[in-house]
């Protein structure tokens, strides 16, 4: 049982209050890409126990500038010599999931696997597309990078407390391997944005979290660490959906996606003891967000919220079932080289 000096509870209100109030501001405010700023958030929140400094925050601006940039510089080549981009495209994934296993930032390495895919694919289809997408980016780590400071000023760590544990960074080999299988789950998804970029963006994302949930799962446990997180996930936002058609209100939406972030936060944290992972319920929050930031844009366009989130909804389930079968198939042939290495 958790003690009084315990942080993980501290951390648990954090993370849950700042994801549900950047998700409150980002709908409030009309952001381009309003479920953006939310996940960006969550994935700051869980991988940082103390606030941004002012240098940190700096940091972070140059990098998203430099993942725009580099987003930016792709797009002519997908335009016009498509296979090279797509191959270059998939060397910069690798590259950036081996960044972060070899000891990087894992969140720049997030955010880099983010711009890229994201900005390179939209500007595809139209440069506007494009310039949107920096916009919502833009201003999505903003929101996200005041809503972190606001949470850590409301929970503060305590003095004592440790800090979290570093990832160790893995041998050169092992990254590289996992890092392969990592970009090999995300670049499918990236083929289908080239198709239409607005309508598979959601997929992006999710693609981008199991991207990084990959990178700490084994190919025994990939069954049920992906696809039980995204069936869950989803049970999640049709559960929240119903509760917020009751009275569809923008302080309601903040109060529900609070309760729905600490019942999981405190799973995460391991407050409430579970077989799971963090990155098993890390994951579906990430899939409650993005379905349902995406559904609640589909009721604004006047579109078939239900068809759109069922069709949504198998996208995640095909492509996190690649997934699993990309885990499996990588490390399988990857114990054959290291059998037949070491005999």
């Amino acid at each position: 049982m958790p003690t009084e000096r315990d942080p993980r509870s501290q951390r648990a209100l954090r993370l849950a209050s700042g994801t549900a109030l950047c998700l409150a501001a980002s709908y409030g405010l009309s952001l381009p890409i309003p479920f953006l700023a939310p996940l960006l958030a969550l994935f700051m929140l869980a991988s940082m126990n103390r606030p941004l400094s002012l240098k940190a925050g700096l940091g972070l601006a140059l990098m998203v500038m430099l993942t725009t940039g580099s987003g930016l510089l792709l797009i002519p080549l997908l335009q016009y010599v498509p296979l090279s981009g797509v191959l270059l495209v998939g060397l910069c994934l690798f590259y950036c999931f081996r960044y972060g296993l070899h000891g990087g930032n894992p969140l720049v390495a997030t955010f880099l696997v983010i711009g890229l895919t994201l900005i390179s694919a939209t500007g595809t289809s139209a440069f506007s597309l494009a310039l949107l997408v920096i916009e919502g980016l833009g201003k999505a780590v903003l929101l996200a990078v005041l809503t972190v400071a606001l949470s850590h000023w409301l929970f503060p760590e305590p003095a004592n407390a440790p800090a979290g544990p570093r990832q160790p960074a893995l041998a050169p080999a092992e990254a590289s391997w996992i890092a392969l299988r990592a970009a090999l789950v995300v670049l499918p998804a990236f083929l289908l944005a080239l198709i239409d970029p607005a309508s598979y963006m959601p997929v992006i994302m999710k693609a981008v979290s199991l991207g990084q949930q990959v990178c700490s799962t084994k190919a025994r446990d990939a069954g049920r660490e992906l696809l039980g997180s995204t069936l869950l996930g989803g049970l999640l936002a049709i559960l929240f959906w119903g509760a917020l058609s009751i009275l569809p209100h923008l302080w309601l939406f903040f109060m529900w996606m609070l309760l729905f972030c600490l019942l999981l936060a405190r799973k995460l944290y391991a407050l409430s003891p579970t077989r799971q992972s963090p990155g098993f319920w890390l994951n579906s929050m990430v899939t409650l967000i993005i379905l349902l930031g995406q559904s609640v844009q589909d009721s604004v366009a006047g579109k078939d919220v239900y068809s759109a989130f069922a069709v949504r909804m198998g996208l995640f389930i095909a492509v996190t079932l690649y997934a699993c079968g990309a885990v499996y198939l990588i490390d399988t042939r990857r114990h054959r080289r290291q059998r037949r290495v070491s005999t």
